[in-house]
C-alpha cells in the first residue's frame, strides 16, 4: 500500500491533459473493455499519465483520468493511493524501491537498505522530493515484487536488481550515479532463476543428448568419393550422339499416329455401339453373367 502524501498545493500543477499520441494509447486501451466497464482501464490510463508527467500523479492528472472514464473521482484516488507504483509527489531521477517482506528480509534486504543510506544519506521513508530542485535518488521501503527467487532486491524505476548484498548494492548505486546503469536482472550474473552453483535438474538426460549427438556424428558415412589429383584438368563430357530419324520407331508394326492406344481404344467403343444397334429388334439380350452356370450340366440332368 502507498503510504505517500500528495505533493503540497503550491507544487501542483493547474491542469493537465494528455498528448495527441497519449490519447490515442488511452483510447486503445478503452477499447479492450466492452461498453460501461471502461472504468476497468483506470489503472494503465494512471500509469500512462504518471509516465506522461515525470514519473508521479497530480491531482489534476488523477481528475482527468476520471472525468475520461466518467467514474466518481475518489475512485481513482483509492486507486492510486493504494498501489506504491503510482507516485503522488515529484520522485528523484533514480527513484529506489526496496522489497523488505520476510523473503527478502531473510536473505539481507537489511543490508541492502544500509547499503542506500551510506552511498545517498536515504532512509527507507524518503520517497519524494520536497525542493524544487529534482532530486538525484529517492527511495522507499516497499511490499513484496514477485522476485523472491532471487532475494534480495531493488526495484529502480521500471528495472529489478536482484542477488544484491552491501557491496553489490554500493556498485549499483556507483554506477547509477555515474549515468551508467548496469544490465538488469541478477548481479551475480546467474541466468534467470538458476542455482547460484548452476543448473542441476535433468543433467543425466543432457548428457545422453551429448552422446547420441556424438554417436550420430561418428556414424556419418565418410565421403569416399576420389579425391581430385591436384593440377589434373577435368575432361570434358562426351556428347551424345545425334539420333537417326526413326531410330525411336518399334520395330514392327506402323509408326501412323493414328494407331495410338488412345484412338484405337475409341475406335473400338465405336464399333461396339455400332454392332448394338444393328441387333435385330426380337433379338434375345445378352444373358446375365450371374445366370450362367460356372460348371457344365451333368448328363442326365
Amino acid at each position: 500500500m502507498s503510504f505517500g502524501h500528495a505533493a503540497p498545493r503550491e507544487m501542483q500543477p493547474d491542469s493537465f491533459a494528455f498528448t495527441k499520441e497519449n490519447l490515442e494509447k488511452a483510447q486503445q486501451v478503452i477499447a479492450k473493455y466492452p461498453p460501461g466497464r471502461q472504468q476497468s482501464a483506470v489503472m494503465a490510463l494512471l500509469d500512462l499519465a504518471q509516465r506522461q508527467h515525470d514519473n508521479w500523479l497530480p491531482t489534476v492528472a488523477m481528475d482527468y483520468v476520471a472525468d475520461l472514464l466518467e467514474m466518481p473521482r475518489i475512485r481513482v484516488y483509492e486507486v492510486a493511493t493504494f498501489y506504491t507504483m503510482y507516485h503522488l509527489a515529484p520522485v528523484g531521477k533514480w527513484h529506489l524501491q526496496v522489497c523488505t517482506t520476510t523473503p527478502c528480509w531473510l536473505r539481507g534486504s537489511d543490508e541492502v537498505m544500509r547499503a542506500i543510506k551510506d552511498k545517498t544519506g536515504l532512509g527507507g521513508h524518503s520517497r519524494h522530493c520536497h525542493g524544487a530542485k529534482r532530486d538525484e535518488f529517492t527511495c522507499e521501503e516497499v511490499e513484496c515484487l514477485g522476485a523472491c527467487v532471487n532475494a534480495p532486491m531493488l526495484q529502480v524505476n521500471d528495472d529489478y536488481y536482484e542477488d544484491l548484498d552491501y557491496e553489490r548494492t554500493c556498485q549499483l548505486i556507483d554506477a547509477l550515479k555515474a549515468g551508467k546503469p548496469p544490465q538488469v536482472g541478477s548481479m551475480t550474473g546467474r541466468q534467470g532463476s538458476q542455482a547460484q552453483a548452476g543448473s542441476t535438474s535433468l543433467q543425466h538426460v543432457r548428457k545422453q543428448l551429448e552422446e547420441a549427438a556424438k554417436q550420430r556424428a561418428a556414424a556419418k558415412p565418410a565421403d569416399t568419393a576420389p579425391a581430385k589429383a591436384e593440377g589434373s584438368a577435368e575432361q570434358p563430357a562426351a556428347k551424345a550422339k545425334p539420333k537417326a530419324k526413326g531410330a525411336d520407331a518399334p520395330a514392327t508394326g506402323t509408326s501412323d499416329p493414328d494407331d495410338s492406344p488412345v484412338k484405337t481404344k475409341a475406335r473400338a467403343n465405336k464399333t461396339g455401339e455400332a454392332q448394338e444397334k444393328g441387333k435385330p429388334a426380337d433379338a434375345p439380350e445378352d444373358p446375365n453373367p450371374a445366370d450362367v452356370p460356372s460348371h457344365p450340366p451333368k448328363s442326365g440332368d
